[in-house]
């Protein structure tokens, strides 16, 4: 059996390096190597370059990763399907999320729950929520618009307004609504690409022949409300993000509704674990006590 060897190989892969590996494993650093190397030379292939301290995967690593991500998976499941038996009472659960105004309150509600399970989250734009459960990195993702993919489920959890937002010195600020043509030769401040806030209203000024001109591009929610703040140019944020500012203001586009989408979704083959179930079905209930449209 490739138990340990491949246990060994997939932790050096998922934490980047034989050091941190070890440490995950509880095991020193010369036995998980002398495990990795048993593996190359059994079967006279290299999996990783090794360049200093630093371990870059090889093709063949790549595809190893992609089969001993599905056997990690299929370990943590079978520990929370046995755990279920005596009350649900343990695990861990990672999530992938697009920001945490969601994911807070599903969290939350989960947690009170299930106050034994383990909860890691990760924040980014949907596109990287997206892959990374397609890397098997995180269990869950919730996110917004997504490409259609067959292994992967999807359930759609609320709908919400995207609005323009901007600092007390533009010109908007006194304004209680916009046209979307009021956005032409415009300075705008946007997110990253993958972000899906950014696409619809891209997707939107571009069906209707409006330019705007982006001033900057910035990776996080956090760096953009400060970009506004300062004046350099026009931010857009879902309805439901805008957090009340003395600088800044939330203006409604009245002439036209651009949407974005919030679903859950995972891995068709994760759709038996009591853990993602369970999330997403309190996720839902979440949403209903809320109210989201």
């Amino acid at each position: 059996m490739l138990k340990s060897e491949l246990r060994s190989f997939h932790a050096v892969a998922t934490y980047r390096g034989f050091s941190a590996a070890a440490d995950q494993l509880n095991i020193s650093q010369p036995t998980l190597s002398t495990q990795v190397k048993d593996l190359e030379n059994r079967y006279d292939v290299r999996l990783f370059n090794r360049v200093g301290r630093e371990v870059h995967l090889t093709h063949a690593g790549r595809e190893l990763l992609t089969i001993t991500s599905r056997l990690h998976q299929a370990e943590v499941d079978a520990e929370a399907l046995l755990d279920s038996f005596r009350g649900f009472h343990a695990g861990r659960l990672s999530i992938a999320a697009v920001g945490p105004f969601h994911a807070t309150d599903m969290i939350v509600a989960f947690k009170s729950k299930y106050p034994a399970i383990d909860l890691g989250v990760w924040f980014g734009n949907s596109q990287q929520c997206f892959e990374r459960i397609l890397s098997y990195e995180d269990d869950v993702a919730i996110l917004a618009e997504v490409r259609s993919d067959p292994r992967v489920t999807t359930q759609l959890y609320s709908t919400h307004e995207v609005v323009a937002f901007v600092n007390s010195d533009h010109p908007f600020f006194s304004r209680d609504s916009i046209l979307i043509t009021d956005l032409h030769k415009q300075k705008v401040v946007r997110r990253e690409a993958g972000s899906t806030t950014r696409s619809a209203i891209e997707a939107e000024t571009k069906k209707r022949g409006i330019e705007v001109e982006p001033i900057l591009e910035l990776g996080s929610r956090e760096a953009i409300w400060k970009a506004v703040e300062q004046g350099i140019g026009i931010g857009f944020v879902a309805d439901f993000e805008f957090v009340a500012h003395p600088n800044l203001r939330a203006i409604p586009i009245r002439d036209t509704r651009v949407e974005t989408r919030y679903y859950l979704a995972h891995l068709n083959d994760r759709a038996d674990s009591k853990l993602v179930r369970s999330f997403c079905e309190t996720a839902m209930e979440t949403s209903l006590g809320t109210g989201s449209t």
